[in-house]
C-alpha cells in the first residue's frame, strides 16, 4: 500500500445496511437506478487501501455490499470531458472534447466551439436513454460540468424530467469562509493558483463554522432522499451528484477534526521526479504550496472533504435502505477524476497518470449480491454506460465505446481484460492505457512512458527504455494504433448517419 499513515482519532457513523449480503431478490423487469457522482474522489477512500486512516465507512460498506472495481479508470483526467464521456458513452478520443468549459448554459458540447468534431451532436445522454425506455429520469447537483462558483453548466436539460435545484444552476448556493483576507494581508506569497483575493481562494483548505445542512451538498441530498421517500408510477433514473472533495475544500469544522494538522502526513514523492518524465503546467503549485508551507493544511482540507462526502453519501444510503425501492434497485457510485496531493509536483488533475486516473467505482446489483465483490481487472468509467444497458435489457446505442461489466459482475473468470483508456488532448496532450500491472502513456510529441506497478506503484521509474520491457511497450502501443484508427472510423460512419 502507497502513504501508509496512522489514524489517531474520529469516527463517522456508516448507514445501517438492513439487508444481509445473503439474501434473495428476484430481478425486477424494470430496475430502478441509483446514480451518485463524488467530485475529484482519488483512490484515497478506506477501501482501496491507498492511504490509511481516511474515513469512508459508508462507502467502504457501499463497497462491499456491491462489487468494488479496484482498478477502474477515469476516460479523461478533466471533468468536463470525463462527465460527457459517462453520460454518453462516448470516449473523448472519438469525441475531441478535450477541456473544461465555463459558464456556458447547458450542453455547448453537442454543437458549438466547445463540441469537439460534433459526433455528440444527436448522441442519446444516459437519462435520456432511460427516459426512452418509459423511466422517469431526474438529477441534481453536478452530473454535467458545473461549479459552485459559477453560473454556467454542461447540464443537458431536454434529456432529464426535473432537475434539481435547476437545470441551468445545478448546485446549490454554498457559503464560504467569512475570515478569508488577501493573500497580501496573510502575507502568503503572491500568484497563488486560482486567485490569491479574498472572493477567490480557490485553491486553498479552510473549515467551516456552520452545520452540515447549510452545506450545498447536503441539500442535494436531501431533494434525493425526497424522491426516494415518493411513490413512482415508472421505474426511476435518479442522478445525485456531490460536488465534494472538489477544491476548495471547505466543510464543517468537526471533518477537519478527525484530522489533526500535526498528524498529517505528506505522500511519498521523489525527488526529481520529472526527470524522467513528460513535464506538466502546474509545477509553479507546488512551488506556491511549499514556500507558504501549506501541504499539511491542504492535505488535511481534502481529506476532510473526502470524509464529509462519505458522510453525505451515507445520508443517501440510509434512506435508500428504508425505502421501498431497496430490492428493486441498482446502485452505481462514480467519480469524474483522480486527484493530485503534490505526487510528481503536480496538484489537482490534468495528467496521465495514476493519481490523475484512478477512481472508485461500485455498482450494486440487488439480484447479484452472492456474486463477487471485487473486481481487480482494468475498467474505464466509459462501461458504465452499456453496463447498466445491459443490467436494465435495453440495447446499447451504437455510439458507445465501452464494454458492459456485467460478465465481471457475474463473477466470469474467462472474461479477457481489455486496456482502460484515458485521454487528455490538452496541456499533456496524450493517451493513458492501463492493463494488468502496467501504465503506458504516448503524448503526441512522441515522448512514452511505462511503469510497472507490481515494482514501482508511485511511477516513480520509466520503463519505456528499458530492453526487458519492450514487448509490453510495443503491444500496448499496437492497441493504441489500433483503436485510434477504429475510432476514426466509426466516427466516419456516425457523420456520414447524421448528414
Amino acid at each position: 500500500m502507497k502513504n501508509r499513515i496512522i489514524f489517531i482519532s474520529g469516527i463517522i457513523a456508516a448507514w445501517g445496511c438492513n439487508n444481509a449480503k445473503s439474501a434473495e431478490y428476484s430481478k425486477p423487469a424494470h430496475p430502478n437506478v441509483l446514480f451518485i457522482a463524488v467530485d475529484d474522489l482519488n483512490d484515497w477512500v478506506g477501501y482501496l487501501g491507498e492511504r490509511d486512516g481516511i474515513v469512508t465507512p459508508n462507502l467502504d460498506r457501499l463497497a462491499g455490499k456491491g462489487c468494488a472495481f479496484t482498478n477502474c479508470m477515469t476516460a479523461s483526467p478533466v471533468s468536463h470531458p470525463s462527465r460527457v464521456a459517462i453520460m454518453t458513452g462516448v470516449h473523448p478520443l472519438r469525441s475531441g472534447i478535450a477541456k473544461n468549459v465555463y459558464k456556458k448554459k447547458s450542453a455547448s458540447w453537442r454543437e458549438g466551439p466547445d463540441a469537439g468534431n460534433q459526433v455528440l451532436k444527436n448522441v442519446v445522454t444516459l437519462s435520456q436513454q432511460f427516459r426512452n425506455h418509459g423511466y422517469y429520469a431526474a438529477g441534481g447537483g453536478k452530473i454535467f460540468h458545473a461549479l459552485q462558483w459559477s453560473d454556467g453548466t454542461e447540464n443537458d436539460p431536454g434529456t432529464w424530467d426535473y432537475y434539481f435545484p435547476d437545470a441551468l444552476a445545478t448546485i446549490p448556493f454554498q457559503v464560504r469562509p467569512q475570515d478569508l483576507v488577501d493573500d497580501s494581508f496573510a502575507g502568503l506569497t503572491p500568484n497563488r493558483p486560482n486567485g490569491g483575493t479574498k472572493d477567490k481562494q480557490y485553491f486553498g483548505a479552510h473549515s467551516l463554522p456552520i452545520e452540515d445542512s447549510v452545506m450545498s451538498d447536503y441539500k442535494v441530498v436531501d431533494w434525493a432522499i425526497s424522491e426516494l421517500n415518493k411513490k413512482h408510477e415508472k421505474p426511476f433514473f435518479l442522478a445525485c451528484g456531490v460536488f465534494r472533495p472538489h477544491m476548495p475544500w471547505e466543510v464543517p469544522q468537526k471533518y477537519f477534526d478527525i484530522y489533526p494538522l500535526d498528524k498529517i502526513q505528506r505522500p511519498l514523492v521523489l525527488e526529481n521526479d520529472l526527470a524522467d518524465a513528460h513535464d506538466h503546467t502546474r509545477k509553479n503549485w507546488q512551488q506556491w504550496v511549499l514556500e507558504n508551507n501549506v501541504w499539511e493544511k491542504f492535505l488535511q482540507g481534502y481529506q476532510s472533504s473526502i470524509t464529509f462526502s462519505d458522510a453525505m453519501v451515507g445520508r443517501l444510503l440510509k434512506a435508500f435502505d428504508k425505502s421501498k425501492y431497496a430490492k428493486n434497485t441498482i446502485i452505481v457510485l462514480w467519480s469524474d477524476n483522480g486527484m493530485h496531493m503534490g505526487e510528481k509536483q503536480n496538484w489537482e488533475k490534468f495528467t496521465l497518470w495514476e493519481e490523475s486516473c484512478r477512481v472508485p467505482l461500485i455498482i450494486c446489483v440487488p439480484w447479484m449480491r452472492n456474486s463477487i465483490t471485487r473486481v481487480d481487472q482494468s475498467v474505464s468509467t466509459i462501461d458504465i454506460y452499456p453496463t447498466l444497458c445491459d443490467l436494465c435489457g435495453f440495447e446499447t446505442p451504437a455510439d458507445c465505446d465501452g464494454k458492459s461489466l456485467v460478465p465481471y459482475l457475474k463473477g466470469d473468470k474467462s472474461v479477457e481484460e481489455v486496456p482502460a483508456m484515458t485521454t487528455y488532448r490538452a496541456e499533456m496532450n496524450g493517451d493513458g492505457i492501463k492493463l494488468e500491472n502496467y501504465r503506458y502513456i504516448r503524448y503526441t510529441d512522441g515522448f512514452e512512458e511505462l511503469y510497472d506497478h507490481s515494482k514501482d506503484p508511485n511511477e516513480w521509474t520509466n520503463l519505456s527504455e528499458n530492453p526487458e520491457y519492450a514487448t509490453v511497450k510495443q503491444k500496448l502501443s499496437n492497441w493504441l494504433d489500433a483503436t485510434d484508427k477504429n475510432y476514426k472510423e466509426k466516427n466516419k460512419e456516425i457523420l456520414k448517419r447524421s448528414n
